[in-house]
C-alpha cells in the first residue's frame, strides 16, 4: 500500500471516529474504570522532539500515530529538570515539598515520608514495575520497590554511567550497551542497546502480569535520548548531514524510542488487552540536543523557567474509551497522581489529599471543554549552591497560570520579574511587565505565599552521602572479581 493511500485511510477511520464517538465516550464514567496503565516518561525529549510537533527533520510515526489516537495535553507542564519531575510525578506535589531540589548532592533523594502514585495503585489491588531511570534516590531504603513498585528494574543516578560524589551513583564502567541493570535487588548483566533492554523488560513482564487477576501499571523511563549522545549506527544514519552529528544522534535515540513505542501498541493489540490499557507518553522537561533545530516557538529549554524548559508532550492513548483531541487547559505532571487514582477506583487519604498540589484530569478526558477553574504552577530550577536556599528565592523560577508567565531568570538570585502573556506571545519575546503591574502583583504574591511554605520542607539541603556509592558497592560486593585495587 502506498504511503498516501494509507494516510488516506488513517484520515477517513479519524473522520468516522470523530462521528461515532460522541453517541457513546462522551458520557462514559471514567472513574473506577481500572484501566491496565502504561506510562511512558524519556529523558530530556523536548516537545519540538515529534515529527507530528512539526519537527521538520526528525521522523517518529509510531508516536505520530499514538498522538492521533490520544487525547493531547498541549498546554502541559513539568519541572525543568530530570528528579524533580519524577518527584512530582510520583506524589502530586511541587517537588521541593519533598525534598527534591537538585539532580545531585543528594538533593535528588525523594522524602521518605512521602506518598507515591505506585503505593497508591498498590493498594488498590494493582502490580507495580518501573524499567529503567528511577533518580529518586539510590541508597537501598529509598529504592522503587520500598515505595511501591514490585517489579524493580533500574539503573542508578540520573543516567547510566554517571557518578557523583555520595549516594548519586551507577553500577561502576556501566554504558548505553550492555548496561548492568538492578533487578530486584541483584545486578543482571544484559545485552543491547538500553532502551531495547528496558522495553523488552516491560514487555515481559507485562506478558506476564496479563496473564493474572491483578491490573497492572508499568512506570517505563528510558534514560535516552539524555546525554551522553550515543545510538545504534542504523538510528544515527538518517540524519547524518541533515543536522550536527550530536542532534543527529540525539534524533537518532528518539527514533529507536519510536520503534520501541511501535512495539508496545502492537503487543498491547496482539494480546488483546489494548481496550483495557491506559497508555501515556510524556517527557521530564524541555528540550536539549535538539532545541536548535526545532523548538516548537518557545523560548528556553531543559534547566530554565520559560516554556520551552518545561512544556512538553502529553499524549493519553485508550482505545474505545477515550476520545482523541487536543486539550489546551493548563495541567501538570502533579495531576498524574489525582487522576490515575481516580481511574483506578483509589479513595486517596484526606490528609494525603488535603496536600495535592494536583487536581485529576478526569473531567478533561471525558469532554476537552469542561468546566477548569484557573491555576497557578510554580517552576524553580532548584540547583543553588549549598547553604544557599533563603538566599536563591528569584534564581531561575516562575509562575504560571492559562494566561501568563511571570519569570525572574536571574541566576544570582536577583528579581527581576518578566511577564509574558501566552496567549499572544507563545514565544514569549515581548516584556509587559511594565505595561501590567497589576498582573504582576497578583502573580508575586502567590509565588511569595508558596515560597514560604515550601523553605521548611527542603531536608535534603544539609544531608551528607555515604563515602562510597550504593550502586557500586553493592555491584562490587556481587562480583568481587571486578572491585579494582585498592578500593575498600
Amino acid at each position: 500500500m502506498s504511503p498516501n493511500r494509507a494516510g488516506e485511510i488513517v484520515s477517513l477511520v479519524a473522520a468516522l471516529a470523530a462521528i461515532v464517538w460522541p453517541c457513546f465516550a462522551q458520557d462514559l464514567d471514567l472513574a473506577g474504570r481500572r484501566p491496565n496503565i502504561v506510562l511512558v516518561m524519556t529523558d530530556d525529549q523536548g516537545y519540538g522532539d515529534l515529527s507530528c510537533h512539526g519537527n521538520p527533520v526528525l521522523r517518529t510515526p509510531h508516536l505520530d500515530r499514538m498522538h492521533d489516537e490520544s487525547v493531547r495535553f498541549v498546554d502541559f507542564h513539568v519541572s525543568p529538570t530530570c528528579a524533580p519531575t519524577r518527584c512530582s510525578l510520583m506524589t502530586g506535589r511541587h517537588e521541593f515539598t519533598s525534598g527534591v531540589t537538585h539532580t545531585i548532592m543528594e538533593r535528588e533523594r525523594m522524602s521518605p515520608k512521602a506518598t507515591t502514585l505506585a503505593q497508591v495503585l498498590k493498594s488498590a489491588g494493582y502490580t507495580t514495575g518501573i524499567f529503567g531511570k528511577w533518580h529518586l534516590g539510590d541508597e537501598p531504603d529509598r529504592w522503587p520497590d520500598k515505595r511501591g513498585f514490585d517489579e524493580m528494574f533500574i539503573h542508578g543516578a540520573g543516567g547510566i554511567g554517571q557518578t557523583y560524589p555520595g549516594s548519586c551513583g551507577d553500577a561502576p564502567g556501566n554504558g548505553y550497551f550492555n548496561p548492568a541493570i538492578l533487578h530486584n535487588g541483584r545486578f543482571v548483566k544484559t545485552q543491547g542497546y538500553c532502551t531495547d533492554v528496558f522495553f523488552t523488560q516491560a514487555l515481559r513482564w507485562i506478558d506476564q502480569k496479563r496473564r493474572g487477576p491483578s491490573r497492572f501499571f508499568a512506570y517505563i523511563t528510558p534514560n535516552a535520548p539524555h546525554a551522553p549522545l550515543i545510538c545504534p549506527d542504523e538510528y544515527r544514519k538518517p540524519y547524518e548531514g541533515k543536522v550536527s552529528r550530536d542532534a543527529a544522534t540525539f534524533f537518532g535515540m528518539i527514533a529507536n524510542i519510536d520503534d520501541n513505542m511501535g512495539r508496545l501498541l502492537a503487543r498491547l493489540q496482539e494480546w488483546g488487552i489494548e481496550r483495557q490499557t491506559l497508555v501515556i507518553f510524556m517527557t521530564d522537561n524541555g528540550g536539549t540536543a535538539g532545541v536548535k533545530v526545532f523548538n516548537a516557538g518557545m523560548r528556553g529549554q531543559k534547566g530554565t523557567p520559560y516554556e520551552g524548559g518545561v512544556r512538553v508532550p502529553a499524549f493519553w492513548r485508550w482505545p474505545g474509551v477515550l476520545r482523541p483531541g487536543d486539550v489546551k487547559r493548563l495541567t501538570a505532571h502533579v495531576d498524574l497522581f489525582p487522576t490515575l487514582a481516580e481511574l483506578a477506583g483509589v479513595t486517596i487519604a484526606p490528609g494525603v489529599a488535603a496536600r495535592l498540589d494536583g487536581r485529576s484530569l478526569v473531567p478533561l478526558l471525558k469532554d476537552s471543554n469542561a468546566n477548569w477553574p484557573d491555576r497557578v504552577l510554580f517552576t524553580h530550577l532548584g540547583r543553588w549552591p549549598k547553604g544557599k536556599a533563603a538566599d536563591s528565592k528569584y534564581a531561575q523560577c516562575s509562575v504560571r497560570n492559562a494566561r501568563y508567565r511571570l519569570v525572574s531568570a536571574q541566576r544570582n538570585g536577583q528579581k527581576r520579574w518578566q511577564l509574558h502573556d501566552i496567549q499572544t506571545d507563545p514565544g514569549e519575546k515581548v516584556d509587559l511587565a511594565a505595561q501590567k503591574p497589576e498582573v504582576v502583583k497578583t502573580l508575586e504574591a502567590a509565588y511569595d505565599r508558596w515560597w514560604e511554605e515550601i523553605l521548611p520542607c527542603l531536608e535534603n539541603e544539609d544531608a551528607v552521602g555515604p563515602p562510597v556509592n550504593p550502586f557500586k558497592e553493592l555491584y562490587w560486593k556481587q562480583f568481587p572479581n571486578e572491585r579494582p585495587t585498592g578500593v575498600p
